[in-house]
């Protein structure tokens, strides 16, 4: 049986090709970026003001003082927006500018209005009183000081969030090109599997689909079904297969009937078709039965997830989510490395995925607080982690202060 580094391999080696498609910029959020963008302009356009206030030429100011001050001549006022165009500028003129003005030569620094003295004559302020040496670049956002032109904006095979769109639209980036949403096909099985909300005890509640559905929401794909499969509906189940290969569904998953039980029919369907890069089994905990296939010559893969809740949830996590990441051409997270709060006892040779909480102490270190109930049936400690745990398989005692590879749920 494969240990996980193995498996995870295998599965990261048999990515799938997934092609791009040009959009709208404005509705790329959540997408994954195909190709590295660049800035078509500087930005801002042009040297502009930072403040309210008055443009002036730092040449003007040198040898001013309170006792040796100067009138500047008002000659027009800028919002953002206006044309800063200007015939003619004498020596010892101003602008008034508003935040966001163009500022064109010789004006070469702002003085804020709030340290401006303003001249009155015929109870109009056509001058301001200049008493002290002004900085060249005061109050200066410069050309480009933002994005140059070629600037990268974002690089291929991140995801497009909020603040990118701030950014295409900010440069007049109109389209970008992403690659296109994957598919997946989800199946639970098991007779005991109900969408009813009262069941008789020997019932379980329809929950796995509807956890990697809502995992999926914020991301780049599309969940097609949610569909239970029966016990004794093995033909329907191949059927099903059959019917997915002919459309664009890119992934296949099942939760349950992976294990060795009499009525655990996925392996043997899946084996019926031509494979490549096949395993079942891993040597893990949760989610030692997991299954995985890539279709021969089909641009489509297969995970059969364990049915129990959690071995559901960290074989997705530890499985599908990278395979995911991968294909798309994402990089997957790094993990946090943290110091154990408390001992852990694990069978050697396996790889545990453990439910716990991932705190910061007093002196700004990760810890990690391996919670109770780590059976793969247990929902209630898996709502109170914030991360998963994974104690390797090198050794079996882990104690108090060993590091340990964090991840987010």
């Amino acid at each position: 049986m494969l240990g996980y580094k193995k498996a995870i391999l295998i599965i990261k080696k048999s990515k799938i090709k997934i092609n791009s498609e040009i959009i709208l910029s404005i509705n790329s959020v959540n997408r994954v970026c195909a190709s590295d963008v660049y800035s078509p302009y500087n930005y801002p356009a042009a040297n502009n003001t930072s403040f309210d206030g008055y443009a002036v030429s730092s040449k003007d100011t040198k040898n001013l003082t309170k006792k040796k001050f100067k009138k500047f001549k008002i000659l027009k006022t800028l919002a953002a927006g206006d044309n800063p165009k200007i015939q003619k500028i004498p020596k010892y003129s101003t602008i008034e500018v508003m935040t966001g003005a163009i500022i064109q030569k010789p004006f070469d620094a702002v003085i804020p209005v709030e340290k401006i003295k303003l001249f009155t004559k015929k109870k109009k302020y056509n001058y301001i009183i200049v008493d002290q040496k002004i900085n060249k670049n005061d109050n200066i956002r410069f050309e480009g000081s933002d994005f140059k032109k070629g600037k990268k904006v974002i690089t291929k095979g991140e995801l497009i969030k909020p603040q990118h769109i701030l950014a295409f639209k900010a440069l007049g980036i109109k389209k970008i090109l992403v690659k296109k949403i994957p598919k997946i096909v989800f199946f639970t099985t098991g007779n005991e599997i109900s969408n009813s909300k009262n069941i008789p005890k020997w019932k379980v509640r329809n929950s796995n689909g509807f956890y990697l559905k809502s995992y999926l929401k914020n991301f780049p794909i599309k969940f097609l079904d949610n569909k239970i499969l029966r016990d004794n509906e093995k033909k329907k189940f191949y059927n099903e297969i059959i019917k997915n290969l002919k459309t664009d569904t890119d992934i296949i998953i099942t939760s349950g009937a992976v294990s060795k039980g009499k009525f655990d029919f996925v392996p043997e369907i899946i084996e019926k078709f031509k494979l490549s890069n096949f395993f079942k089994g891993a040597l893990i905990r949760p989610g030692k039965p997991i299954l995985f296939a890539k279709f021969r010559n089909k641009n489509k893969v297969f995970f059969g997830l364990p049915g129990n809740p959690i071995s559901s949830a960290a074989c997705f996590r530890f499985f599908v989510y990278p395979f995911i990441l991968t294909s798309l051409g994402i990089m997957s997270g790094k993990s946090i490395k943290a110091k154990l709060k408390n001992k852990f006892v694990k069978k050697k040779s396996f790889t545990r995925f453990v439910k716990g909480l991932l705190v910061h102490n007093s002196k700004g270190y990760a810890e990690f607080k391996v919670l109770k109930g780590q059976e793969s049936f247990k929902i209630l400690p898996f709502t109170k982690s914030n991360a998963w745990g994974v104690f390797g398989d090198k050794k079996s005692v882990f104690k108090k202060g060993d590091l340990i590879s964090c991840f987010s749920l």
